[in-house]
């Protein structure tokens, strides 16, 4: 999200949709390495559009940075750039922000760098610290200096702190005092390091490159890119310390069972990414499979809304029989802000980013697949479009259950105030966005479509899913402290 005196401002399009956290990359044993990382960040790119940054190092020349603005492409694809980040080693960041500032500051962009005792450490962070608030305040007293508004810099002053010898020590001396979701990649003179938190909450992977060299991602698309093998997810509450072509593994924080996020499967990571051994699209499509069993309707045709309602809405229409239609069109060009200078332009709302095919929609009863509803404002002006198109019905099947409380582990959620589904019922959000129906996915056939074939265990859950049920496995100890109320146990 843009700072309101940014001269980008967000678009209404994507103020109601939840934001994707960020993504982490990191490559060893491979010439300019840092070419490998900018592809990699540019397959992440849906993670985070903010801006991004890399930091490399080379034997001779050291350690050298770029942070910037914007898409990967705009900027880590120029020769003058990448001629300044030499090197066999490097790691790199796309940020969205979820905590800190909203602002457009440039020390709030990570790969985050610290020079200690032992020699310099570069980290990237993906996920959100929720005792961070705590965590600065005590550092601020204990006389730490603050560069960033980012929790992730935590980390750096809780590393610079430890008695520990070596950066992997000080690293997981560090994520013992956190509490909350990180996937952490970092890179020293010559390791590249991974850790997930002990419930494994965002993505981890591990991939291989060339005779000696190694990957780490938040998913397997960026491996893809650059022709990395697969090799296997780091596991939650794992460590992986890479050097000289070995991968050593510990637990430096125990045996964890490990309580993934479920919108990674709704939303998040991109289709064609594989978790748990399964293709994201998979999931995806039998989430509308189960949708359709679980809420039928006659109607003509199934539409999804771009981008992310799409396999959702094949696997309808598959299970139920009804034709597939791309009813609505998404301008591919406009990327995630838009410059708008004037107050008309603003009010274009939606229709800069999406567009219906009237002659497909006219006269016809039109199922629309989404992946969630939000605050519902999108969900309004969708329908409007429909209508307007000559549509005699429109009914909104949705991906996911009502997102009903908000995210707390590195996803930009409104305050519980403004989730639709925290203030009314199903039948309330039907009649407020004004559509013939609207049915959600249950819970227990989200569980179903990841693959858990007797739904959710109600006394032991398999995903995070703290967004639907109000059930957070990690206490969010700031927001508490600022008042928060948890679900009462029932």
């Amino acid at each position: 999200m843009t700072h309101p005196a940014s001269p980008f401002l967000s678009h209404p399009f994507d103020d109601d949709k939840l934001k994707e956290e960020c993504g982490v990359f990191g490559v060893i044993g491979v010439a300019d390495a840092a070419n490998f990382v900018a592809l990699g960040l540019h397959a992440l790119q849906h993670r985070g559009q903010e801006a991004g940054g890399i930091v490399s190092h080379h034997p001779e020349k050291g350690f050298n940075s770029a942070h910037r603005f914007g898409y990967v492409r705009d900027n880590f694809t120029k020769a003058s750039l990448m001629e300044t980040l030499p090197g066999p080693l490097a790691i790199g960041h796309v940020r969205y922000s979820t905590a800190g500032s909203k602002g457009a500051v440039i020390r709030d962009i990570q790969p985050f760098f610290g020079e200690f005792s032992m020699g310099g450490c570069a980290i990237a962070h993906n996920g959100n610290l929720t005792n961070a608030e705590a965590l600065r305040l005590e550092l601020i007293e204990r006389g730490a200096i603050f560069q960033s508004s980012s929790d992730s810099e935590c980390i750096i002053h809780l590393m610079a702190r430890s008695i520990q010898k070596h950066h992997a020590d000080r690293i997981a001396d560090a994520l013992r005092r956190v509490e909350g979701a990180f996937s952490v990649i970092a890179m020293t003179r010559t390791k590249l390091i991974g850790v997930r938190d002990p419930l494994g909450v965002r993505p981890l992977v591990l991939g291989r490159i060339g005779d000696n060299g190694f990957v780490l991602s938040s998913e397997t698309c960026g491996l893809d890119i650059i022709g990395a093998e697969f090799v296997r997810e780091i596991e939650p509450g794992e460590m992986v310390v890479i050097q000289d072509g070995r991968v050593e593994s510990s637990r430096p924080f125990g045996p964890s069972k490990g309580r993934f996020c479920i919108f990674e499967h709704v939303y998040f990571s991109r289709p064609d990414s594989i978790i748990s051994g399964r293709s994201v699209y998979e999931t995806r499509f039998q989430i509308g499979v189960e949708l359709a069993k679980e809420a039928p309707v006659e109607a003509d045709l199934v539409c999804p809304v771009p981008d992310s309602g799409t396999p959702a809405a094949i696997g309808y229409s598959h299970q139920s029989g009804i034709p597939f239609a791309l009813g609505i069109t998404r301008n591919q060009y406009m990327g995630r802000t838009f410059i708008e200078p004037t107050e008309q332009i603003r009010n274009m709302g939606v229709r800069l980013k999406l567009n219906v095919n009237k002659s497909i929609i006219k006269g016809k009863r039109v199922i629309l697949v989404d992946d969630s509803v939000v605050r519902g404002t999108t969900s309004r002006k969708i329908k409007e479009m429909i209508l307007d198109a000559g549509a005699a019905e429109v009914h909104f099947r949705i991906a996911s259950p009502p997102t009903a409380w908000p995210c707390f582990y590195g996803v930009d959620t409104p305050d519980r105030n403004k989730l639709l589904a925290a203030r009314m019922t199903e039948d309330e959000m039907r009649d407020w966005i004004g559509v013939n129906s609207l049915k959600f996915i249950s819970l227990d056939g989200l569980y179903r479509a990841a693959g858990e074939s007797g739904g959710r265990n109600n006394a032991c859950p398999q995903y995070c899913d703290a967004c639907f049920s109000g059930e957070y496995p990690i206490a969010p100890s700031d927001r508490i402290a600022h008042g928060f109320q948890m679900k009462a146990a029932e």
